[in-house]
């Protein structure tokens, strides 16, 4: 039609990736190499589920629910212990990448890891011959999927009232340019010659799950677990506070149902 404009298609990520993350000792976002993304945890985050967390470190978004435990939907072996089931899913629209059908090869890793960081702290005697099945949807892929993603569903664990050893955290390292950067985003990833993924119980500092990928001499990888360390510590006394902030909130939403009910 004549003066119509030729429709044309526009990727969901047209932006190109930087060419340097780091200037004079600072990332591109403002941050210090040892800093975090801003950081948001909550639980109860989805009604139907028996318990559920939604965590963000900056752009990288996660929902996680729990259901069960309960008799297993799936043909496994007989046992005394309870299991826990993972499934990781990557929103349509939270990669540059367009999705495939089925599971993708990546999510498929990311569901063994955060399986792999999750049953180490969760008492399986404690519900036998039931599983748990823990629903991941990652809803922007910002960097450090994984970690998020086992913070994530161990809070949910928590909120779903499963008995716990320990709350688990995780958080990723990368190494670009000989410098090490915690919590790294997309970007940072990008050009890192060097990443890990650390999941830990704090408590006893017993390792869950330790993904490491690129190249590292022995004390580049000593450091870069002493700074997943420290920021493990950091990210447990978010969880444990957005733990007791979901206690106080029920035990106001009582007291005020009780309120109402004797008016």
């Amino acid at each position: 039609m004549a003066g119509q404009r030729e429709a044309q298609s526009v990727p969901w990520f047209a932006d190109e990736r930087p060419a340097e993350v780091i200037a004079d000792g600072v990332r591109l976002d403002g941050r210090s190499l040892e800093e975090f993304r801003n950081v948001f945890l909550k639980t109860g985050v989805i009604s139907q589920a028996s318990g559920s967390a939604y965590a963000e470190f900056g752009h990288t978004k996660v929902m996680v629910g729990v259901y069960g435990p309960r008799q297993s939907e799936r043909r496994v072996e007989y046992s005394e212990q309870g299991r826990i089931n993972v499934d990781v899913k990557l929103a349509s629209f939270a990669t540059r990448q367009r999705g495939i059908f089925g599971q993708s090869p990546e999510e498929r890793e990311l569901s063994a890891g955060v399986q792999a960081a999750l049953e180490a702290a969760a008492d399986l005697a404690s519900f036998p011959k039931a599983s748990a099945d823990v629903y991941v949807l990652v809803l922007e892929a910002g960097g450090g999927e994984l970690g998020v993603a086992a913070t994530a569903a161990a809070l949910a664990l928590a909120d779903a009232g499963i008995e716990l050893f320990d709350i688990v955290v995780a958080c990723s390292v990368s190494r670009v340019d000989g410098c090490l950067l915690l919590d790294p985003s997309t970007d940072e990833s990008f050009r890192e010659q060097g990443g890990l993924v650390l999941a830990l119980l704090p408590t006893s500092n017993e390792v869950t799950q330790l993904v490491s990928r690129g190249r590292w001499s022995g004390s580049q990888l000593r450091e870069g677990l002493e700074l997943a360390m420290g920021g493990c510590a950091q990210l447990e006394s978010a969880a444990r506070q957005c733990l007791k902030d979901a206690v106080v909130a029920a035990a106001a939403k009582q007291r005020q149902q009780q309120q109402q009910a004797q008016a």
